[in-house]
């Protein structure tokens, strides 16, 4: 009997002592995994770029003076200046949430050249023809970011430089040349293909106003003849942005 009860009292305390050791043992401590960053292009920095498209202009020549003597006007027709262009860019932005904000200078060497007839020259066909080499951009830009795809619109000064020749059978027979300033807006999409690297496409137009232009030949004013001067060009761009325009954002 008494081996019985201490059987009975033995295992009633391993019963009673199982779940207190079961207790004493420490669970696995839980840790969250790191939530991964995400990358945000961020726009802001200095950059600098190439460019390259093409361009035309629109140059109407009106008559109004002969031998330094003012004549009514009259009109010389209308012509469009067309080719190509190339050439750089460097500028400075700044994003605030997802507006993106920016100033710009632009330089291309041109190659925009038309011509059309006088209906002036009742002796002999003579052909007025304007050149562009030159075109300068300085503006500021207001963007909106969807991450790496930047829109923005931009407006400022713009500059050419044109060569301006009067043609009699195919011979220069007068000339003028003139670094004309006006205005310049325009609009461009840009997209961040890498760290630190952009593509754009952009669009511009050049109001250059009308100026009095006098051409000489053999260093002599014969004419003064008031060309109106405007511009649009499209180039695709090229940029690189200084310091590292990828961040991480939890």
């Amino acid at each position: 009997m008494k081996k019985l009860l201490l059987a009975s009292a033995s295992l009633f305390a391993l019963s009673a002592l199982a779940p207190a050791s079961a207790a004493d043992l420490a669970a696995r401590p839980y840790a969250k995994a790191p939530v991964a960053p995400i990358a945000v292009y961020n726009w802001s920095g200095f950059y600098l770029g190439i460019n390259g498209g093409g361009a035309s202009s629109r140059n109407c020549w009106d008559l109004n003076a002969v031998l330094g003597v003012a004549i009514p006007v009259v009109s010389e027709g209308c012509h469009n200046a067309t080719g190509g262009l190339v050439g750089g860019q460097v500028g400075y932005r700044w994003q605030s949430a997802n507006w993106v904000f920016g100033l710009e200078a632009q330089g291309d060497w041109a190659n925009l050249k038309g011509s059309n007839a006088s209906p002036l020259a009742a002796f002999a066909p003579v052909v007025n023809q304007t050149r562009i080499d030159a075109l300068g951009l300085f503006t500021g830009q207001v963007g909106y970011a969807w991450n790496n795809v930047l829109w923005y619109v931009k407006g400022g000064a713009a500059v050419t430089h044109a060569k301006y020749d009067g043609l009699l059978g195919g011979v220069v027979f007068d000339s003028a040349s003139e670094t004309r300033w006006g205005g310049a807006v325009g609009t461009g999409i840009e997209f961040g293909f890498a760290p630190n690297w952009s593509v754009a496409i952009e669009y511009d137009h050049l109001f250059m106003g009308g100026r009095n232009v006098n051409f000489t030949v053999l260093g002599i004013n014969d004419r003064t003849d008031r060309i109106k001067q405007d511009v649009d060009m499209g180039t695709v761009r090229l940029n690189y942005t200084f310091g590292g325009p990828v961040v991480a954002k939890y």
